[in-house]
């Protein structure tokens, strides 16, 4: 979730813009449909905006920089399918394209006889979704992490890392020389209608569309009824926070550190991540954001606070997992509590060893019942497609996902082989 912020946007000098497809939003996601259109279906001209000064702004630009392998995902669904075949186009994309990224594998560590039950059906789960790993005893974890501890580990040789700030502007470079518009600073505020077409009213001016694709991360609920869509779920912010070890304890962690998920939360819990361009980051946790880009705890935005605390969804959330919620905003104060979520993993790591490090914003879709949106979510309509939720391992699965995305359009707007280039409409 951690990335540098981008400089403040601002005006645009794009007046007016017409394309067959607008992609709204460009995170990883965005660019990667942006991409499978223009791949697939060449004679479609496509305009990709976004409403910052640069690429990756927000989820893409602010995680961890991981590969996930798909350890974790339930079998059959579209973050196992996704996540598998898109961390392998993510590995070839990257090599042609000059983009860092390592193959570093990682370890799950169970710390007690309950985790190690979960462990083991962990492993079980990963076989399903055809992931290699390797169960290990505490002697053979230290072959990979002479540091650690704990009474077994699950070891994926397949999770890696990667400069995802730099696939971002690789994406968009491709685009540019594939006669893409990229808009910057184009933030949506309506949509209307002109004949068959939309005409998105943005802070750069118009882009007239006759389909579009929203890929608006945590603004995604947002943008989907600014389209006219009404979804059923409301993004509800999460920040993470992150601590960076400091660069003489950075020896500690050779690679990756992962504790055994809880099952019943979405998030991994706190663990040990060593950076592509160096050092090693730990965290995140999860708390409540005070703005859906809150990426400090001074930043507060009433109306999405507002929006967030009564919503029925995030309170029946709270209800179910009072401990949970509790202890998470406890150890985003204390930093002497995260260290002691780390020692579960390496219990040499002290409070002192840590240094305020960056965070991000997890965005995440849940329903009136409280219940989270954990597969990724698409809403169909005629005319638009609207990504409702995209959390980890989004960043991974990005080429897949736009690929899913480009054959789900192709489908709902009657693409043939050969479609039509845009055609004006009449006054």
């Amino acid at each position: 979730m951690k990335g540098a912020s981008l400089p403040p946007a601002g005006k645009s000098e794009v007046a007016m813009v017409e394309a067959d497809v607008a992609v709204v939003g460009a995170g990883l996601v965005g660019l990667a449909t942006a991409r499978a259109i223009r791949t697939h279906y060449p004679r479609l001209s496509v305009a990709l905006l976004d409403k910052e000064a640069g690429v990756a702004a927000h989820q893409s630009g602010h995680n961890s920089g991981v590969i996930h392998a798909g350890l974790y995902y339930k079998p059959g669904s579209l973050k196992a399918r996704l996540c598998l075949s898109g961390r392998q186009q993510l590995e070839r994309y990257c090599t042609e394209h000059g983009v860092k990224f390592e193959r570093c594998g990682k370890l799950v560590v169970a710390a007690d006889a309950e985790e190690e039950g979960r462990l083991l059906a962990l492993a079980h789960r990963a076989l399903q979704n055809g992931i290699h790993v390797r169960l290990l005893s505490p002697e053979q974890m230290k072959e990979h992490e002479p540091h650690v501890a704990g009474v077994a580990a699950l070891h994926s040789p397949e999770t890696g890392i990667a400069d995802y700030p730099g696939l971002a502007k690789a994406l968009k470079a491709e685009l540019l020389s594939l006669g893409t518009r990229v808009l910057h600073h184009a933030e949506l505020r309506s949509v209307t209608r002109r004949g068959e077409h939309q005409v998105l009213h943005t802070t750069a001016g118009e882009v007239q569309a006759r389909w579009t694709v929203t890929c608006a991360g945590l603004q995604a609920d947002k943008v989907a009824r600014l389209c006219g869509a009404q979804p059923d779920v409301q993004i509800v912010p999460f920040r993470g926070e992150y601590y960076d070890l400091k660069p003489e304890r950075a020896g500690l962690v050779r690679n990756l550190i992962y504790p055994v998920p809880d099952p019943r939360f979405p998030f991994l819990g706190v663990h040990l991540t060593r950076m592509i361009g160096g050092g090693v980051e730990a965290g995140p946790n999860a708390v409540l954001a005070f703005a859906r880009e809150g990426y400090r705890r001074r930043d507060v935005h009433p109306g999405e606070l507002f929006e967030a605390l009564s919503y029925p969804g995030f309170w029946r959330l709270a209800a179910r997992y009072p401990n949970v919620g509790t202890y998470e905003m406890y150890r985003s104060l204390s930093k002497r509590e995260f260290a002691r979520s780390l020692q579960r993993l390496v219990p040499e790591l002290t409070a002192d060893d840590l240094t305020p490090g960056g965070s991000g914003v997890r965005a995440q879709a849940l329903n009136r019942a409280g219940q989270i949106v954990d597969d990724f979510a698409v809403l169909e309509t005629p005319s638009a497609l609207h990504v409702l939720n995209a959390p980890s391992p989004a960043a991974t699965a990005c080429l897949a996902i736009g690929e899913h995305l480009s054959q789900l359009a192709a489908r709902n707007f009657g693409w043939a082989a050969d479609p039509p280039r845009f055609v004006r409409p009449s006054a």
